[in-house]
């Protein structure tokens, strides 16, 4: 039973149909003059061109990079690069930009990381109070903020954290990656001047995501090495991938009224089951969220010893951010909301895919009530 796809979804067998060509016969470089390079240059412009229309954009607002980590990374760099002042940042932020802005910290640039409210919000006042106080000190280069954070599903307004950012001259960086295929927006909608998008999070391949600018803000690449990408990114593109995420982008994009509504139904009934279960609260419940995820505190009992029995159980979960696996750090995030290192290892995520039905939450939720009960006897012992 996977009830992890916020870490990773499988590859949908039609975007597997999609890249094939390319992975055997069609396997040309893009940047060749021949018939095959330029057969695999159209591959790539096409899914240019259908990631552009799930944004309302143009296609040469689409950069491909090889995930969202670099994405994030190249956009935090570029903006650092283009202008002078600080950067503001969520606490609850990926790994990605958490570790970009604390690079340019190091190398002497103004960050303030904004704190989340024990809800898991990140309250408009909070962002407010850090732009003023960096405008008095130089002002600020750059705000990021996602739009879905991707250990507890809180759903931020990102649209006016986007206003307040340009009203003091600042870019915005969104990372979408997690509301990316459930959540509708634009990037006009969300105000941002660079989206952040990953493949293998929509059905879609591991090796691919995109940075996607606005006009006026095109990112200097974060590496060196060639002319792809129209400058933006030096590399030969990868082909298959480039063009696996652009067509779990157009399915993402046909499925996605529906799916949402179908797995807030999924969410709704599963975290009704494990409410019910003596000692187990949803962290995040007092904020909007994301009807992907739900993350679950388990009083009495540790995360690591939950994920073992639930594996051994035939249920898959998480402890957080699969970007810190192996990690025995409590989460980031928690702790960043005013969880406790105990509370915060005592969490698990359980997160919603197509395949997910009603029976299958149903007897998660079952099995996960064995557990507890097993992973606190294992605590007490």
């Amino acid at each position: 039973m996977y009830l992890d796809h916020a870490a990773t979804t499988p590859l949908d067998e039609r975007v597997l149909g999609a890249m094939l060509p390319y992975l055997k016969s069609e396997f040309g470089n893009p940047s060749s003059v021949h018939r095959l390079g330029q057969t695999a240059r159209r591959g790539v412009e096409e899914a240019r061109e259908r990631v552009a229309a799930t944004l309302a954009v143009r296609s040469r607002q689409v950069v491909f990079t090889s995930g969202a980590t670099e994405a994030d990374d190249q956009a935090v760099f570029a903006a650092a690069a283009a202008r002078p002042g600080g950067l503001v940042v969520s606490a609850g932020e990926h790994a990605a930009v958490l570790e970009a802005a604390r690079r340019l910290a190091a190398r002497g640039r103004d960050v303030t990381f904004v704190p989340l409210a024990p809800d898991g919000g990140s309250p408009l006042a909070a962002w407010e109070a850090a732009l003023a106080a960096q405008a008095t000190r130089g002002g600020t280069a750059l705000v990021a903020a996602m739009l879905v954070n991707n250990e507890t599903g809180a759903l931020l307004d990102v649209g006016a954290v986007a206003e307040l950012a340009h009203a003091h001259g600042a870019l915005f960086l969104c990372d979408a990656v997690q509301g990316y295929g459930v959540e509708e927006f634009t990037l006009a909608s969300l105000g941002a001047d660079f989206v952040t998008l990953s493949a293998h999070k929509i059905y879609g391949p591991k090796g691919a995501g995109a940075l996607v600018f606005r006009e006026g803000s095109e990112p200097a690449p974060l590496l060196a090495g060639g002319a792809q990408e129209r400058g933006h990114r030096p590399g030969t593109h990868a082909v298959p991938a480039i063009v696996g995420l652009g067509a779990a982008a157009a399915l993402a994009a046909e499925r996605l009224p529906a799916e949402r509504a179908r797995l807030a139904g999924l969410q709704a009934r599963f975290e009704a089951a494990a409410g019910a279960i003596p000692g187990v609260a949803i962290n995040a419940a007092g904020t909007p969220r994301s009807v992907k995820h739900t993350n679950l505190r388990v009083r009495g009992a540790d995360g690591e010893t939950l994920l073992m029995l639930l594996d051994e159980a035939g249920v898959y979960a998480s402890a957080g951010s699969a970007c810190a696996a192996g990690s025995v750090e409590p989460s980031h995030v928690l702790l960043a909301m005013g969880l406790g290192r105990d509370e915060a290892k005592a969490s698990v995520r359980f997160s919603y895919g197509k395949a997910v039905d009603e029976a299958l939450v149903d007897e998660a939720a079952s099995r996960l009530s064995a557990v507890v009960e097993r992973a606190r006897s294992v605590v007490a012992s």
